[in-house]
């Protein structure tokens, strides 16, 4: 097993950030990939301990490549979460100013967070997409992209030779990009108390209430959900799975017994971790579906079939 990390790269993107803002990760080697799924299967592979990848973005919802890798090929779980604000950065060739940019290219996340600055800045340029914001970068600063100018992290402007035409640009000041520390399945992380547990569930096949069916499990046993998505199966049209995070850990009774309940509603459910909550946020109990009321209501159980009460 390798003792670095990976990261989808190139260099000088924010995933690099969230990356190197972890104290473990230090002096340890670290290694950028082209695509999500390449920094994952490394981990797979036993070619890095752990993987970042970006997962979630206030503004633009869930990242379909990781949510796709996550749910499908070897299982993976996921360590803990990293949440950094983020804003760009406009850069050029050294000598473009500004008034020359006719063109720009970034991530399409990127991009979308920037639509309104760059109606009011640039009105009329082309926005082209590129497989990350440092990629774009990396193209302006080689003379080879087509466009003139890349939307990309601040940090970027340290890794490649560009100008830096405008920073702080960003439609939603408060944007804020959800990445996940991904490694090998295992036994997850101790409980916190400020808990978030991840997984995917896959419905038997289309029908009337198959949503509810899951929703029911969560909400009789006082279990918040902070995020819920359909993705594809890829198999047919129509056929789809749920990616869902939801509060506490599974060590806990009422996220364990949803899980029970899961598992015998649907067709399979993958679990991708538990882990604390990087916002600190500890999660409201409902009364009825503590750890004690469960230990309570089983021991009641207990009594009933024994004959020790009625």
């Amino acid at each position: 097993m390798g003792d670095g990390y990976a990261y989808f790269g190139p260099e000088g993107t924010f995933t690099e950030a969230a990356l190197r803002s972890l104290p473990e990760v230090g002096d340890r080697p670290v290694q950028a990939h082209a695509t999500v799924g390449g920094a994952l299967d490394a981990v797979r592979r036993g070619e890095a301990a752990a993987a970042m990848v970006p997962i979630e973005n206030s503004v633009e919802g869930g990242v379909p490549a990781t949510l796709d890798e996550l749910a499908g090929g070897e299982p993976l779980m996921v360590l803990r979460e990293v949440l950094l604000p983020v804003s760009f950065a406009l850069l050029a060739r050294p000598g473009v100013s500004l008034e020359q940019v006719r063109s720009v290219g970034s991530h399409p996340h990127a991009l979308a967070q920037c639509r309104r600055w760059l109606a009011e800045h640039l009105p009329g340029a082309e926005t082209v997409l590129a497989a990350s914001t440092a990629a774009a970068a990396a193209a302006v600063a080689e003379g080879t992209a087509s466009y003139d100018a890349a939307l990309a992290a601040p940090m970027a402007a340290a890794h490649y030779p560009v100008a830096v035409l405008a920073e702080g640009i960003a439609d939603n000041p408060g944007a804020v990009t959800r990445f996940v520390l991904v490694g090998p399945p295992g036994t997850p992380p101790l409980p916190t108390g400020i808990d978030k547990t991840s997984l995917v569930a896959y419905i038997h096949d289309d029908h009337p209430g198959a949503l509810l069916e899951i929703l029911t499990e969560f909400a009789v046993r006082g279990v918040n959900l902070t995020r819920i998505e359909s993705r594809p199966t890829g198999d047919r049209l129509g056929d789809y799975h749920f990616s869902i995070d939801c509060e506490g850990h599974v060590d806990d009774a009422r996220v364990g017994e949803v899980l029970v309940g899961l598992r015998r509603v649907c067709a399979d459910v993958r679990f991708l971790g538990s882990y604390a909550r990087a916002d600190g946020v500890a999660p409201t109990v409902p009364r009825g579906t503590s750890d004690a009321d469960f230990r309570d209501a089983q021991a009641w159980l207990a009594r009933v079939r024994d004959g020790r009460s009625v």
